[in-house]
This record gives C-alpha cells, sequence and structure tokens, in this order.
C-alpha cells in the first residue's frame, strides 16, 4: 500500500479583489499556479524527495512575471531586484536561505544548495551569490527581473513616500506576492520552500520573513510544513511558521486549528496581513488568511486538486 503525498502552493496573500482583477490576468495567475502544483506534484508521484517537490513547484513561480519573486521581483528604492528565499526538510530539519541576491534567476535552488552544500543555513548578498558562482550558477543581469508594471509602481509608492508589499496595502490592478510550497512525499518526509522579491521601495537591505527559518519557513518531520506570505516584518515578530508547528506539536491542535488561530489571532490583532499555506504528516492541507484573498493551490492525498485565489471561495 503506497503512502500518501501531497502539495500545497501559494502566490501571495493581501488585498486580491475581484473587481480589480481582469479575466484575462486571473486566467494567466490560475495558469501558473497550476503549473507550478503539478510540476511539484510530478516529482512526488514519481517517489521524489519532498524538498525537490517545492523547489520545482516555487522554480516554476520565480519563472512567472505574475508573482513577487525571481522574474516578477518588485524594485528597491535603488531601482534594483534584491531576492530572499528559502528551505526546509523535516527528517533532520535541515534548512538553507539567501537574503538580498540580485544576480540569482532561481533564489530557491540557491537557498537548497546552501542546505546540502555548505555548513551554513543563511548567506546574504555578496556572499551568497560568491558562494552560487563558486557552485555553477550563471550571472543573470538585472534587465531580465525588470518590467514596466514593477517600475511604475516603484515610481508610485516613491511619490507617496511608502513602501509597500505588491499585494497588500496599495494594490494595483495586478496583484502578485510572496511564492511558497509545502510537501509532504511517499517516504513522510515534509518540506517547505518561501521565494520572495520583497516589498516595493524597499531600503537599506531590508529583508523580510521569507528567508527567516521559523518565521517565513518551517518542516518537521510527524508535524507539519509551512510556508508563509503577507507583512514580512510581523510575520518575523511572531515567529509565524514556527507558532504554528508549535501549537501543533505541544497543544495537539490540528493544522486546520492552529493555523487558523496564529493568522487570524495574535497576527491579526497586531496588524500583521497575510497568511499561509501549512500541510500536516498526514497530507492534510491548510490555507489559512485574513486578508481578502491569497493566490493557492494544493493536490491532495486523494490526487484531487482545487486552485483558488479569494477568501470567499470554499
Amino acid at each position: 500500500m503506497s503512502k500518501p503525498f501531497s502539495i500545497a502552493i501559494h502566490g501571495g496573500a493581501g488585498t486580491i479583489l475581484r473587481e480589480q482583477m481582469t479575466p484575462e490576468l486571473e486566467a494567466q495567475i490560475r495558469r501558473d499556479l497550476e503549473s507550478s502544483v503539478k510540476a511539484g506534484y510530478q516529482v512526488l508521484a514519481n517517489g521524489g524527495d519532498a524538498l525537490d517537490a517545492v523547489v520545482a513547484a516555487v522554480k516554476v513561480l520565480e519563472d512567472s512575471p505574475h508573482f513577487n519573486a525571481g522574474k516578477g521581483s518588485v524594485l528597491t528604492n535603488k531601482e534594483m531586484v534584491e531576492m530572499d528565499a528559502s528551505v526546509m526538510h523535516g527528517k533532520e530539519m535541515n534548512a538553507g536561505a539567501v537574503a538580498g541576491v540580485r544576480h540569482i534567476r532561481n533564489p530557491i535552488e540557491l537557498a537548497r544548495d546552501v542546505m546540502l552544500n555548505s555548513n551554513h543555513v543563511l548567506l546574504i548578498g555578496e556572499g551568497a551569490e560568491e558562494f552560487a558562482f563558486e557552485h555553477g550558477y550563471e550571472y543573470t543581469e538585472q534587465d531580465y527581473f525588470y518590467t514596466d508594471r514593477r517600475y511604475e509602481q516603484l515610481q508610485s509608492m516613491k511619490e507617496k513616500g511608502l513602501f509597500a508589499l505588491s499585494e497588500s496595502k496599495y494594490p494595483d490592478d495586478s496583484k502578485h506576492g510572496t511564492v511558497g510550497a509545502v510537501a509532504l512525499d511517499q517516504q513522510g518526509n515534509l518540506a517547505a520552500a518561501t521565494s520572495t522579491g520583497g516589498v516595493t521601495n524597499k531600503k537599506y537591505g531590508r529583508v523580510g520573513d521569507s528567508s527567516i527559518i521559523g518565521a517565513g519557513t518551517f518542516a518537521e518531520n510527524g508535524n507539519v510544513a509551512v510556508s508563509t506570505t503577507g507583512m514580512g516584518e510581523f510575520f518575523i515578530r511572531k515567529c509565524v511558521a514556527g507558532d504554528v508547528a508549535a501549537r501543533m506539536r505541544y497543544l495537539g491542535e490540528d493544522v486546520v486549528t492552529a493555523s487558523e488561530t496564529v493568522i487570524n489571532g495574535e497576527l491579526k490583532a497586531m496588524g500583521g496581513e497575510g497568511g499561509l499555506i501549512a500541510l500536516d504528516a498526514s497530507g492534510n492541507i491548510s490555507y489559512a488568511m485574513n486578508s481578502s484573498g491569497m493566490y493557492r493551490a494544493g493536490i491532495d492525498a486523494h490526487g484531487a486538486m482545487e486552485i483558488k485565489i479569494y477568501a470567499a471561495e470554499k
């Protein structure tokens, strides 16, 4: 008898409203979500490791201009792209992460290599890229990441003296966000991955929760895998991903209860908007959000796929 396996992904949470979404854009985003979750699921169906499944899923979203990660990353105050990513494998609770990388096409792959091929967990900026190039990564010019829409978004934020998550407080007509994936493989391993371009108009080398183990990413075999999306400063302060795991480990809460309690409890009370995806050791999926929407998709332990955008979609 084969053991259960499943996967869930997200492409960002925030102010996502039907009236601000064109049918064409919605169709494109749903196609990207489907391609992503299928890419990860195929790895699992072939008996692959959960870590490789979440990386495969996230790469699809990093390669799409429709999300704030990789190709679609937002711009900093200095009109640069600076990306963060992390992965965690639940068997030995090993992890890898990078922050502030500018010339790596798929930061999620680099995070995995930090985990597998270094003695460290988190590498940043020039050091992370030095490690990357020593391990065969190609130098990717900033032009690859540049889009007119992101430039216009940056100018708008500068004029207002603001910085913002692209999918959060100051929405435009094309919502995009941090991306992530969680998976359970046939060997019982749980893994999580998260990748982002950060926030529009960020300064001073700002780093959010996506590269912080325990805040944006967490995985523990026999318990849960979590990937978050939202206002990173709040997710760091609340240690959101680790808090979900702790509630399940110590209080015996199920994955839905733990996720909803954290996202719609203290985090929301603090003013932290966003959401998360979580997957327990039996393959049960939770999508929790305190915003009007979260791009999300999953294929459960029975092989049933779902793709949703708005909070009201059940």
